[in-house]
């Protein structure tokens, strides 16, 4: 039987395998109410069968929420009828289960989603050069062939690279992908740069004495976590952002006696279930507040009742006051100066503090004597204070504020960043995958475009490289790998605008439809994950590694992303063996068979998997017989393995203990070889960039496109155009913007638009209403939720919808929220979605309808 009858087969089955299972569950419980006919009969027996007849596997939940957890599927006839999530141990406090969330839960709605991109297509108006660049996104799409798609994009690349240069191709995405490995070898590529989800944590913490890129750090483990008293979540819900077992982390510390604050535009789903005290702050202003707490302290802080750690700030900390500023410096550029207005005559008093942030001024004390005044307190922060324009100052800012209050390095005590795999539980990981054997390509060509210049590189043809200034920029290929870059960037509007004017040619690898492929030329089917070899979830949280297997064969004429990359470079004359020694399978197993595991002393590293030669013959692959922990078969039947943690085993984590136990013994990476209030190195990386410049100190400066922004004379608190702050939370419907077109996440999550209850009153806006949101880069519709959850003057809009523009209205009408960012280049380079402006207005079309009625985008 071929391939193809066998997913034929597939198909057919599943869809009696569904049918079966849809009759069974309209059947009463009790059979003496209702005498079912024989159809329902059969049916309730074929889905009987289906559980006995099928294997539970475990599949990947790959979609970058952080969450990583265990998804299992039901497999008949290489389709899933039925999903469940972690049921390997029982759950408990200290040995979890790695549950998953309801888009996990849904994938297969994805997987074999209807939606599905089937066959490889050509733009109908594309020709060579370009054709009729206009019709990007509303063109028909025609059906080609394999070797036809492949073989344009390769004579496209040549031609292309011939006349304009290897600068004049970029590939997006982060490095290392199979695509951009081929065309390093075969010449280079430009490639791009950004902060993305990180905000300005990406770059900022040299101050700490961390690496760029080193974005989770700072918190202890979760059993530490419940020494804590007071735990501070500063713009951080992990409810929502880090589904799986962070919040059931935090809840643990909650019934341990922890008090929760929650800091943050809205009362968050996790600050309902901590009973947190809520302290809504305009977004963007975390760093005034800082300033206003620390000011507090000092003004505060007494003999009798001591709020600041004098003794950390000496040991631990350069630049605090002129006694101890970094060599060479100005003593009159300290921070505390500073913060008292000494030589500036403006003091951050909490007075001016709560003009900006606005939070009351008795308010802005009480959190300076709650986290001053408590003995252990955890300060966690999300990203998404950070995800704003000139938001460097906020990450050094509230580093501060645990320097001061010193609650770092200690039981119970922290300051960092939580979020992502790390919420909740960070440390250094316990059990961590092999690498898969494929070499490192370097990139002959150093362009990088930064995130808020690609637009003007498109636009204009210029940059700024960093180092260098600005260059000139001739793009006329983009090739989209697995990102969703032109989704999840700012300004789409002016991004479609920019590839429709020069770009010569758009190609995107994708499974479905989203809006990379909607304005490409050429797009290629991909294979998701449960259609390949199978794949480690790594990294997970720091004491579980996951595992994924294949599911089903490639699904109509879909092809791996390194199929595509091997093809393609085959065509450009590259030798893809030099690119790809080795095989998907063979990637697969060296995962495996390199995967290790930290002892129970908390040094030791050793094999985590028993690999035997009778594995080895069976998997036609090359490697080693080794003994670990578990065996490889019993690996891939559960799906996962998780270390079993005690209280006071050896693998407790506390953030930069040695350091704070004994500074001199344990130096930071730092020139100072200790924690920079003042850091010279921001100083030097702003200028590096060349966009504006950064002072050594937190010296707060306001966001573009923030609070201040939005009033035409802040001094006369007199609103301008834009009125209202907007910004975008992470959403349960989605991952980013993955899973937005599956049912049944549509069904329950409509992405609306949160507004207080105050302004839609005001504005006439009633709960369910469709309403107009206009910012100075573009317009949406979305139905109003009505709450008295959010801060008045503020709306949130779920990250992440798949754009739909309206051709004549240019109204996006599914409400994606980078229609209305701005692309602005500030500092380090980091981008802004959590400052940004807009007005909203009753709608006076028809009503929209709900995203759950809307068909989904389907070709072919």
């Amino acid at each position: 039987m071929s391939e193809r009858q066998k997913i034929a087969l597939s198909r057919r089955s599943f869809i009696a395998w569904t049918s079966a299972a849809s009759v069974m569950a309209t059947l009463p419980l009790s059979k003496q109410l209702y005498a079912a006919t024989p159809e329902e009969e059969k049916a309730v027996a074929q889905a009987t069968d289906a559980v006995t007849q099928g294997k539970w596997k475990p599949v990947a939940c790959w979609h970058n929420c952080g969450g990583r957890c265990v998804n299992k599927a039901l497999v008949v006839d290489g389709v899933v009828v039925r999903q469940k999530t972690d049921d390997v141990v029982a759950d408990s406090p200290d040995f979890p289960q790695q549950r998953g969330c309801l888009r996990g839960r849904s994938q297969r709605k994805q997987v074999f989603g209807a939606d599905r991109l089937k066959y490889p297509m050509k733009r109908k108006g594309w020709a060579p050069g370009g054709g009729d660049k206009g019709l990007r996104g509303r063109d028909q799409w025609v059906r080609i062939s394999w070797d036809e798609a492949l073989d344009i994009v390769a004579s496209e690349s040549k031609r292309i690279k011939e006349k304009y240069g290897n600068e004049s191709i970029w590939i997006t995405g982060g490095n290392g992908v199979d695509i951009q490995n081929v065309y390093a070898k075969a010449g280079g590529f430009v490639g791009d740069w950004g902060t993305t989800s990180w905000g300005a944590w990406f770059e900022t913490p040299a101050h700490l004495g961390l690496l760029e890129g080193f974005y989770t750090f700072g918190t202890n483990d979760r059993f530490d976590m419940r020494n804590s008293q007071l735990i501070v979540m500063w713009g951080a819900n992990p409810a929502w952002s880090s589904p799986g077992s962070p919040t059931y982390n935090y809840y643990q510390a909650k019934k341990a006696g922890a008090r929760f604050i929650s800091i943050d535009p809205s009362y968050t789903t996790t600050a309902e279930l901590m009973d947190a005290d809520w302290y809504p702050i305009n977004p963007g202003t975390d760093h005034a507040l800082a300033l206003g707490i620390m000011y507090a302290l000092l003004e505060m802080d007494s003999p009798d009742s001591p709020l600041i750690d004098w003794n950390f700030l000496r040991r631990c900390t350069v630049g605090f006051d002129e006694s101890n500023m970094p060599a060479g410096a100005d003593p009159k550029g300290n921070f505390k100066d500073y913060l008292l207005g000494t030589y500036t005559g403006e003091p951050k008093t909490p007075e001016w503090a709560s003009n900006i942030c606005g939070l009351s001024v008795s308010d802005i004390r009480t959190l300076a004597r709650e986290i001053g005044g408590t003995n252990r307190v955890a300060l966690l922060t999300g990203w998404a204070p950070a995800r704003i324009h000139n938001g460097e100052g906020w990450v050094q800012a509230f580093s501060t504020l645990g320097f001061m209050t010193g609650h770092m390095g200690r039981p119970g005590r922290m300051t960092g960043v939580s979020c992502h795999f790390a919420a909740g539980n960070n440390g250094t990981r316990l059990v961590m995958a092999g690498a898969s054997g494929l070499p490192s390509v370097p990139n002959p060509v150093s362009l990088k475009i930064n995130h808020n210049e690609l637009n003007r590189a498109l636009l204009e043809k210029k940059f700024r490289q960093r180092g260098v200034g600005d260059v000139d920029a001739n793009i006329q290929m983009i090739i989209h790998p697995f990102n969703a870059t032109l989704q999840t960037r700012a300004n789409i509007s002016q991004s479609v605008e920019a590839y429709r004017k020069d770009v010569e040619l758009v190609v995107t690898a994708a499974y479905v439809p989203h809006t990379c492929a909607k304005y490409s030329d050429i797009v290629l089917p991909v294979t998701t994950e449960w259609e390949r070899e199978g794949t480690i979830l790594n990294p997970s949280n720091r004491e579980v590694m996951i595992a994924a297997v294949n599911v089903t064969p490639p699904l109509y004429e879909a092809r791996s992303d390194q199929w595509i990359a091997k093809e393609i470079g085959k065509r450009l004359g590259i030798n893809v063996d030099e690119v790809f020694p080795v095989s998907e399978k063979q990637q697969f197993f060296n995962k495996l068979n390199g995967a290790t595991i930290i002892g129970e002393d908390g040094k030791t590293t050793e094999p985590l998997i028993t690999i035997t030669q009778a594995d080895i013959d069976e998997w036609q692959v090359t490697g080693k017989p080794q003994q670990g922990r578990i065996t490889l078969n019993e690996f891939l039947t559960v799906g996962k393995y998780q270390v079993k943690r005690t209280a006071g085993d050896n693998y407790g984590y506390i953030a930069y203990e040695d350091f704070i136990r004994d500074p001199q013994a344990n130096p930071r990476p730092t020139p100072s070889g200790k924690f920079e209030i003042y850091c010279q190195t921001l100083v030097e990386k702003a200028d590096e960039c060349g966009w504006t410049k950064l002072p050594p100190i937190p010296e707060y400066i306001p966001s573009a496109s923030g609070y201040e922004a939005s009033f035409s004379d802040f001094s006369k608190k007199e609103k301008g155009d834009y009125p209202f702050q907007i910004y975008n939370p992470h959403y349960l419907r989605r991952s980013h913007s993955t899973l937005d077109n599956v049912p049944w996440l549509r069904e329950q999550w409509p992405s609306p638009i949160y507004i207080n209850a105050s302004d839609a009153k005001r504005l006439g806006i009633k709960h369910g209403e469709t309403v107009l949101v206009t910012s100075p880069q573009g317009k949406i519709v979305r139905p109003a939720l009505v709450t008295q959850t959010m801060k008045p003057g503020v709306v949130a809009l779920p990250h992440g919808s798949w754009t739909d523009v309206d051709e004549k209205t240019g109204i996006d009408m599914a409400g994606a929220d980078n229609t209305l960012t701005i692309q602005v280049p500030t500092g380090l380079g980091t981008s802004g979605w959590n400052t940004m402006l807009c007005n909203i207005e009753k709608w006076h079309g028809d009503q929209l309808v709900p995203d759950a009625a809307i068909p989904q985008r389907i070709i072919f």
